[in-house]
């Protein structure tokens, strides 16, 4: 399997194979992120390609320091965009909106443009950012899984395990920890 410096190459190169390369390496990882947001294997797959073309718009110019979090990050976005879409028709479906409404209830809407909420969403990720790296291990592994991953309280009790009830409780937990340090830093929730 090649090293992700050589994948990266490929790109900047504009050969095609750096997409096999990208699939063969990184396309499970790519797909759990997709599956766990979007629950519909059609889908998943018209992300995990989307994904890929992507990767190929943006490389060059950009140059990623860990492909698997770019790709990853990559897919993450475009299945959340799916559920955005898909909610706009109709609400409901899958962990990934359960997760977001979850959030919700600490974390103000950061889809903004404006001078203003520019700058509060920085209040909004360095605030994150802090009590992320505050947590003890576990907990920070259980919000990740829960928030970024979109994983189900189930899997994530099983993989961690614990019961669903432990992990509800620091999930709760850390967002009300949340909540409390960003309306200290003056964000509006």
């Amino acid at each position: 399997m090649m090293q992700d410096e050589q994948i990266i190459d490929l790109y900047f190169d504009r050969n095609e194979r750096a997409l096999t390369e990208t699939s063969d390496k990184y396309g499970n990882y790519c797909w759990t992120i997709a599956r766990n947001i979007l629950n519909d294997e059609e889908t998943v797959k018209e992300c995990f390609n989307d994904t890929l073309l992507q990767s190929w718009n943006a490389m060059p110019p950009h140059r990623p320091n860990c492909l698997r979090v770019f790709v990853g990050k990559i897919t993450r976005n475009l299945s959340l965009k799916r559920v955005r879409s898909a909610q706009a028709l109709k609400r409901g479906g899958g962990e990934a909106v359960i997760a977001l409404d979850e959030l919700e209830e600490c974390v103000p809407d950061i889809a903004a443009t404006s001078a203003e909420q520019v700058e509060e969403n920085l209040v909004i990720r360095e605030t994150l950012k802090a009590i992320l790296t505050d947590l003890p291990v576990q907990s920070r592994r259980i919000f990740v899984r829960r928030y970024w991953y979109c994983s189900s309280i189930e899997e994530i009790a099983k993989a961690m395990d614990l019961t669903e009830g432990n992990v509800r409780t620091i999930l709760s937990r850390v967002r009300s920890k949340l909540k409390a340090a960003l309306e200290e830093a003056g964000v509006t929730v």
